[in-house]
């Protein structure tokens, strides 16, 4: 038993506990948009009465449904992280005591939104403004008249005609079909994982029969992974269904020519399409003048990846000396060009000096990285939308300065007077898929630069494409190998190394078509 004065104390320490937890929710309304709580709203559909969500005016009236239902205590925070990790808001978690790889982990065992859900909103996050104008026109039967619509809008409509549920995408499927047939994919593995999580398709014919495919799809980590599965069968040629039971024998001979086929077929399935009439464009920023300094070598780096690019099929474009407003207009401009309607892909290289997740203008002013890429979200930019989009930075991600004789530090001397705010690498790259960003260096170190012949970093990038690219390595396997070769560099004293980071949310392999051509150098 407690006394009064322990029963006092004990009191007070939970009014305190409850007080923090309630600020720590307020704090992280105050912090979330319009769209963001209309996610949240979303994403609790199969845990909250519809009726209820829909007096919902904020994230705070969404926190005080959840705690009702008792999903939500100062105990226990999960479910409000798992929300907070699908729709992308990682910067919030730490107010929980979560970092977005701790709810990872926990999601496979503690996660509450369905699969159904998560599949519904991850379309959501690509249909584009144009893709919802076309969704609306096809489905304007089943829709009331002078009402603006969101994409979760329109989804929350058709679960209540019952025309969409968990057990009946149709409507879905011939919608995307004509609209977007790339986002088949994401309803294909909710269809797939639903009733199993591995099978083998039967086909009809032999040939077929040697050659399966597994769709493995994993929705419970948060993000679609699919991993194709060859399953070849030499042996009996028999057939084996999940349970191990043998289902059929055959004894036609296989041709090599199925194997190749099966191959060619696999890869396609797994890889980016690469073989449009055009590949894309490249853009090649190339910043060498500053007020008190010049890049030397740059010239080298930014004439080798035009030669090496345009080897690679790519369109490129060089741009030099652009100050910080004239890359942010030049990036808006790329973002509304047409012509990416019929490119495969993107890319872009900026050649400059730089601080920990931005990059200088010529003026000396900071461009955020991720600003710049994102840019080209599939929103923002619906032409690219699936479409791989590749960012390489060469510059500094720290103020460390080194000036050897012949290796010098690709950073600028910071001027103390006018210090600008830092960015943090991990939040350059947007958090939506088919990006990837290359840095020459981890956050917070240098890079270098030779003065004639150019940055370590470039220069491993154009001479492993060259190399690499001719034996149908893909992008990623590309850039461990620059690593490997960037790190085994030093400067003249011994003293200097570098070490490249890439970071990327490609959803296949990037492989670049066999030139015809010899590489150039």
């Amino acid at each position: 038993l407690l006394s009064d004065r322990e029963t006092v104390g004990s009191s007070n320490m939970e009014d305190d506990g409850s007080l923090k937890f309630h600020q720590q929710l307020l704090l992280i309304s105050e912090n979330l948009v319009t769209e963001e709580v209309a996610a949240l709203k979303f994403l609790c559909t199969d845990l909250l009465h519809l009726r209820q969500l829909e007096s919902v005016k904020s994230a705070v009236d969404i926190f005080k449904l959840l705690m009702a239902q008792r999903y939500l205590d100062a105990e226990d925070t999960f479910l409000l992280a798992e929300l907070l990790y699908r729709i992308k808001c990682h910067s919030l978690l730490k107010k929980l005591g979560y970092t977005k790889e701790k709810v990872q982990e926990c999601l496979h065992e503690k996660g509450r939104v369905s699969p159904y859900r998560q599949m519904l909103y991850e379309l959501s996050e690509n249909i584009t403004n144009e893709m919802l104008k076309d969704i609306i026109f096809l489905l304007q039967s089943h829709l009331p008249k002078r009402r603006t619509l969101s994409a979760l809008d329109l989804l929350i409509l058709l679960e209540k005609q019952g025309l969409l549920t968990k057990d009946n995408v149709q409507i879905l499927e011939e919608v995307f079909m004509k609209v977007s047939p790339d986002l088949l994919e994401t309803i294909n593995c909710y269809k797939k994982t639903k009733g199993e999580k591995f099978r083998v398709q039967e086909q009809l014919s032999a040939n077929k029969l040697a050659r399966q495919t597994v769709c493995a799809c994993v929705f419970d980590t948060g993000t679609v992974s699919i991993q194709m599965i060859s399953v070849l069968i030499f042996k009996k040629r028999r057939v084996i269904s999940d349970s191990g039971e043998k289902k059929r024998n055959f004894t036609s001979k296989i041709a090599d020519s199925s194997y190749s086929f099966f191959f060619s077929f696999l890869q396609n399935m797994t890889s980016y399409k690469m073989d449009g009439p055009h590949r894309g464009f490249c853009l090649v920023i190339n910043n060498v003048n500053f007020n008190n300094s010049e890049r030397q070598g740059s010239y080298k780096d930014a004439e080798q990846l035009e030669r090496v690019f345009t080897w690679l099929g790519l369109d490129v474009r060089t741009y030099t000396d652009l100050k910080s407003g004239d890359i942010i207009n030049l990036m808006q401009t790329w973002q509304r060009l047409q012509d990416h309607k019929d490119r495969n892909c993107f890319i872009c290289c900026i050649l400059s000096h730089g601080e920990s997740g931005a990059i200088y203008g010529t003026d000396e002013k900071l461009v955020s990285i991720r600003m710049i890429m994102s840019q080209f979200t599939a929103k923002q930019c619906p032409q690219l939308a699936a479409k791989p989009k590749l960012f390489f930075i060469q510059a500094c991600q720290g103020k460390n300065i080194q000036r050897p004789v012949y290796v010098e530090a690709d950073a600028r001397i910071p001027d103390l007077s006018s210090m600008q705010q830092s960015f943090s690498l991990c939040e350059s790259i947007p958090e939506e898929a088919d990006f990837l960003l290359g840095m020459a260096t981890v956050d917070g170190y240098v890079s270098f630069r030779h003065i004639e012949q150019g940055t370590w970093y470039i220069q491993a990038l154009c001479s492993k494409l060259q190399l690499l690219v001719p034996r149908g390595e893909d992008i990623l396997s590309i850039l461990t190998e620059v690593n490997e070769d960037v790190a085994r560099r030093v400067n003249r004293s011994g003293t200097k190394k570098q070490m490249p980071q890439p970071a990327y949310t490609l959803r296949r392999k990037f492989i670049f078509p066999i030139p015809r051509d010899p590489p150039p150098s």
